[in-house]
């Protein structure tokens, strides 16, 4: 069975959420719909939203916040509100939610059934080359403090943490580690697809580098 139409049945079964989008019930020609979480309660009256037939609109919708800021990562908690996209087929619903969140369906599928390979910081960082290499340098202590920093809904992030510093080193309890990758408190965690970070992302080790250099500086 394909991604798309192991997707496309969860949504039929009850999947109601994916980060900050809502499944809406099938409406006409209509197989699939989606619109913003917040927007839910008014999907019914389209006037008050721009409808999108088909998934090309996900990428644009998802690349810039609501003040028009550049979202760095597709897994910020900041997409727009407004719109309302209707899709035809599992195909189209895989692609829009591709487009909303890059493969994150894909890594879903993958850990439900075990295979969902993680990459822990210190590998992530020991590959970095160029102006990045100094990322390799960052403590233990400056990787934990900055996860709590960089990472969690309370620092815009809403993906749920599966890597740790290493294969023998986990990382500390905080709200960060905590968050298990669904937005909201109210969604029953059965109807809804996690986020999931398989490994730190660009902005993270972009960050690591500034910390490293930073604790250099202090004990230099």
């Amino acid at each position: 069975m394909s991604i798309a139409t192991r997707l496309s049945t969860a949504a039929d079964a009850g999947i109601t959420r994916i980060g900050q989008i809502a499944f809406l019930p099938a409406a006409g020609e209509w197989r699939h719909r989606l619109c913003h979480v917040e927007d839910a309660a008014d999907a019914e009256n389209t006037g008050s939203l721009e409808c999108h037939d088909g998934p090309a609109a996900a990428r644009d919708l998802s690349t810039w916040a609501e003040d028009g800021h550049y979202r760095f990562t597709k897994g910020e908690l900041s997409l727009k509100r407004g719109w309302l996209m209707r899709l035809r087929s599992p195909e189209e619903l895989l692609n829009a939610l591709d487009g909303f969140y890059p493969a994150a369906v894909s890594l879903w599928l993958a850990e439900k059934e075990g295979r969902l390979e993680i990459q822990h910081l210190r590998a992530k960082l020991n590959r970095q080359t160029g102006m990045y290499r100094f990322a390799r340098d960052l403590s233990d202590a400056g990787a934990q403090k900055l996860v709590r920093e960089v990472c969690g809904p309370g620092n815009c992030c809403v993906k749920k943490i599966l890597w740790q510093l290493d294969e023998s080193t986990p990382l500390e309890d905080s709200p960060a580690t905590r968050y298990d990758g669904v937005v909201g408190d109210d969604v029953p965690r059965s109807t809804a697809i996690p986020l999931l970070c398989r490994e730190a992302c660009n902005h993270f080790v972009a960050e690591a580098r500034k910390a490293a250099k930073e604790e250099k500086r202090a004990t230099a």
